[in-house]
């Protein structure tokens, strides 16, 4: 009975708030125009993209009023404030707390700012922004992601996960923005980069790439905690482009970060260890282990190669758009001799330059003085 209950008052909330959500999000028909496009019934052009989840969707092209929000929603509005003309039509932007708080509102000209939105958002919330687009990462889809979709609003889902997952989503945002050509140019400028490692990392032969770890640490009043990554993240990918052999393969077959100690640590005796902080601490943790006599018999500190993730904003080991600079970062560390002329700075700088936009003189101002980590 308790069952039956709690099913018609679930049916009684989603019709309410699809009554209610009704009066700020109009749905209407609409008519066949050309290839891949149709109108709404007012002549705005509605493009049909194929999101991250292969669903079909029907955008109005360029959308006036977009929302991102969910969980992981940094990789999304990074992605987003890339573009051109996108970021002037942000309405509402998930809360940012990673880091040094939000990138994006540290951006020149992001058009007045847009409303923020808790990790918790609901759908109604949303809706009231009367969004003409919300993106969201694919692991949201439930249940946020259904029941935005079920009241009608037009949802596009994202990966944004792995180097191919980012030429592909970012693809697909171009065309539901309207903004196909400055996709183009995103993707051609990850595309470039990932090509001159791949150029001189490819021919080396297995023997000759070196054992390395990614940790993730995090320190307390009982020492330092470690996790290792899922094999199928973006952080072995990086490894393995920058000419690396990730020794945690394996150890984490899971969905998220597996805590490890320092005995498998020793057992894996890598001859690179690249430490990780999401809080900015890395250094610090760095200079922690380097001095502990345990961690200076392993093999990569005693050859000085225990490292310390960069990180401006945030860090360069995650599936951000800096993940970029991290892969270049990380192949000037594991074979410096095949990657001399390259100034990770100089790279940062042309980052900025060319995904953002940003002046020299901005970048300088906004970018620099967050940078910690072994950049140099």
């Amino acid at each position: 009975m308790t069952q039956c209950f709690r099913s018609l008052a679930d049916r009684t909330a989603t019709a309410v708030l699809a009554i209610v959500i009704f009066a700020v999000v109009v749905v209407v028909p609409v008519a066949a125009t050309g290839a891949g496009e149709v109108t709404d019934g007012t002549d705005t052009p509605v493009h049909t993209v194929t999101d991250a989840l292969d669903r079909s969707v029907a955008v109005p092209t360029p959308p006036q009023r977009i929302v991102a929000a969910g969980r992981a929603v940094l990789m999304i509005a990074d992605v987003l404030y890339a573009f051109d003309r996108a970021p002037r039509h942000i309405v509402g932007l998930g809360r940012i707390s990673q880091g040094r708080g939000s990138f994006v509102a540290a951006l020149e000209d992001t058009g007045g700012g847009p409303t923020i939105l808790e990790r918790s958002v609901g759908p109604e919330q949303i809706a009231a922004l009367r969004p003409d687009l919300v993106v969201l990462k694919s692991s949201v889809r439930d249940p946020l992601g259904r029941r935005l979709e079920e009241i009608g609003v037009t949802v596009v889902y994202v990966d944004l996960e792995t180097p191919q997952q980012y030429r592909r989503d970012i693809t697909m945002l171009g065309e539901a923005l309207g903004e196909e050509e400055r996709a183009a140019e995103l993707v051609a400028f990850y595309e470039r980069r990932v090509a001159d490692v791949q150029a001189r990392t490819v021919p080396i032969p297995s023997r000759e790439r070196p054992g390395t770890l990614v940790l993730a640490a995090r320190a307390g009043d009982d020492g330092v905690a470690f996790q290792v990554p899922p094999t199928d993240w973006i952080q072995t990918r990086m490894v393995e482009l920058a000419g690396g052999n990730p020794v945690w393969i394996g150890a984490n077959p899971g969905g998220g970060w597996a805590t490890v100690g320092f005995e498998q640590i020793a057992a894996w005796d890598p001859e690179q260890i690249i430490v990780v902080a999401y809080d900015g601490s890395a250094p610090a943790i760095r200079n922690r282990l380097g001095s502990d006599p345990r961690w200076m018999a392993l093999t990569a500190t005693a050859a000085g190669n225990l490292h310390a993730m960069p990180m401006d904003f945030y860090s360069w080991d995650q599936p951000d758009t800096r993940w970029i600079l991290g892969l270049q970062w990380m192949a000037t560390r594991l074979h410096p001799d095949l990657f001399r002329d390259i100034s990770v700075r100089d790279e940062v700088t042309e980052f900025y330059r060319e995904v953002y936009h940003l002046s020299d003189r901005a970048i300088t101002a906004t970018i620099e003085p967050t940078l910690t980590g072994d950049v140099d």
